[in-house]
């Protein structure tokens, strides 16, 4: 039985990135796949969302295309969109695989479980490891009430995994990430989406009420509205479609159902307690800020130990959990460092802390505001809407975080992740060179106004000019 350094179970962004990192640092590596390698992120998830996400963009802009001189008519197919998501996914596994096996990880498919804390079983098969890194992922979670019927009622693993279905009448259930994002897309591409919630769209995420109400006004003018108080009580699948019964009586038709109904960590098959893992009540794997499991040489990754569910959470406690493996307990997660990002008819991005969480930690928030209305960037583009909210501590000037709203918000919200966390990362953002006319420049002006308005000009622009 061959003996490694470190043994990742799952190959989606956590896993793949433990991988990688950890050969690159000189560890024999194995990685075990029961599925598709690349996991829910590549196949199913985050990258044909974005693929399709680009295109719902263009849609949705051509509107205005006439007055820019661009003649004609621009109309989504999803079925052709379907096939090009699936050629992007295939080429991206053809360089997937390949630079895993140039950095020496060993690749092993098939159906990881622990045998007791130093060995793994692989369809019969021993591996043997100092360490190990669960990176598992979640699976859809589907409602006793809505199962899932092929062609019928759907959760994005099937919408990617087969051709959509025929119909132009979807309902799109839920009120979280997914169904945000895929009330729009399917929007875009000619569908008519009917979209039932109980709750108001990310209600249970950390974006601020005036982030929100500007993304449901930029879904209203594209023609998307969530139903709230609307949990689907049950449903029938006939010839003409599907039947859905609502709370208030009444009934309505649609050809097909996605669901967007939040997701569970996969750590059943597992065998978690023959090595010691723990689990909470949810089902995910308890671990301390250094990754580590009730096991200290067992770390877990991404949506099996973290309910934030993010492929950005993943990337980076996969980077926390190699470090430690190399020299446990050295590197501690930071989980307010890691950006989120709603991809829909507004972007939104955020990274931190907002005004109530900084009062809630002791700190005196202080905020600054500017809004992309008057952006050259953004005016000469025909796409102002949106903002930039930085906010600060006033009393030491720290960066605490930031939230940005419109086009490029994924990308912009960067320039504050590389500096947060530093004690002078105002100062170092102010005393950057940008690119005019830019988005990026909301950011120097947001900076510019909090420190003129809170009185933080020193902190923000003496300590980086005497670099």
């Amino acid at each position: 039985m061959k003996k490694f350094d470190l043994a990742v179970v799952g190959s989606g962004p956590g896993g793949y990135r433990a991988a990688v990192l950890a050969a690159l640092r000189g560890l024999k590596v194995a990685i075990v796949e029961k599925d598709a390698w690349g996991g829910c992120c590549l196949n199913r998830g985050c990258v044909p969302k974005r693929d399709w996400y680009h295109s719902a963009r263009l849609l949705a802009a051509s509107g205005g295309f006439g007055q820019r001189g661009i003649r004609g008519e621009l109309s989504g197919d999803l079925a052709r969109a379907w096939q090009h998501q699936h050629d992007v996914v295939a080429a991206i596994h053809a360089s997937y695989q390949d630079y895993l096996k140039r950095l020496g990880v060993a690749l092993r498919s098939g159906t990881a479980r622990f045998v007791d804390a130093a060995t793994l079983t692989v369809d019969g098969a021993r591996i043997a490891a100092a360490n190990f890194i669960v990176a598992t992922g979640a699976a859809p979670c589907v409602p006793p009430n809505l199962p899932r019927i092929a062609q019928r009622v759907l959760t994005t693993d099937d919408l990617f995994g087969a051709p959509p279905p025929a119909g132009k009448r979807v309902a799109v259930i839920g009120s979280g990430v997914v169904a945000t994002e895929f009330a729009f897309i399917l929007a875009m591409f000619g569908l008519e989406v009917v979209w039932l919630a109980q709750h108001a769209p990310l209600a249970s995420r950390r974006f601020s009420a005036t982030a929100r109400k500007m993304l449901q006004e930029r879904l209203a003018e594209c023609g998307v509205r969530a139903r709230t108080a609307s949990r689907v009580r049950s449903l029938q699948v006939d010839q003409q479609g599907v039947l859905l019964d609502l709370p208030d009586g009444t009934q309505e038709r649609v050809d097909w159902v996605l669901l967007g109904t939040g997701r569970l960590p996969h750590t059943a098959s597992l065998d978690l307690a023959q090595a010691g893992v723990a689990l909470d009540a949810r089902g995910f794997i308890i671990v301390n800020r250094f990754q580590q499991t009730s096991q200290p040489h067992i770390y877990a990754v991404g949506d099996v130990a973290n309910p934030a569910m993010t492929s950005n959470h993943a990337l980076a406690e996969a980077a926390v959990a190699v470090a430690n493996v190399i020299a446990p307990q050295t590197c501690a997660s930071d989980p307010g460092a890691v950006p989120e990002v709603i991809h829909s008819a507004l972007e939104l991005a955020r990274i931190g802390l907002d005004a109530d969480g900084a009062e809630a930690l002791g700190c005196e928030p202080a905020t600054g505001f500017t809004a992309f209305g008057t952006n050259p960037a953004a005016l000469v583009e025909d796409d102002a809407a949106g903002f930039v909210r930085v906010v600060a501590d006033a009393a030491t000037g720290k960066l605490l975080g930031a939230e940005i709203a419109g086009s490029a918000a994924g990308e912009l919200i960067h320039l504050a992740g590389i500096e947060f966390g530093s004690p002078d990362a105002l100062a170092r953002l102010a005393a950057l060179r940008y690119n005019h006319p830019a988005r990026a420049e909301e950011l120097l002006n947001a900076i510019e106004t909090l420190a003129a308005r809170w009185g933080l000009k020193p902190q923000v622009f003496e300590p980086a000019h005497g670099r």
